[in-house]
């Protein structure tokens, strides 16, 4: 079983701090080549909402988009 991710905490207006940056999402297309930081390289196979099916080898693996470990090349 995975463990959870910790709930994001809302920005609030009054905040003196800053907001966080939120990270550019790239755009995905079928045949794109990537690197998973875990699974090596791949090339997209399916893009369906925000998660991407991307063939390492024999396997495919669903990913989100906005993953940190994935990367165009």
């Amino acid at each position: 079983m995975r463990p959870r991710q910790p709930a994001k905490k809302p920005h609030l207006p009054n905040s003196p701090f800053r907001a966080a940056e939120t990270p550019d999402v790239p755009d995905f297309a079928v045949n794109d080549r990537v690197t998973h930081d875990r699974h090596g390289l791949g090339s997209v196979v399916r893009v369906t909402g925000d998660r991407i099916h991307v063939r390492f080898g024999e396997n495919t693996v669903s990913v989100a988009m906005n993953s940190t470990k994935i990367h165009p090349l």
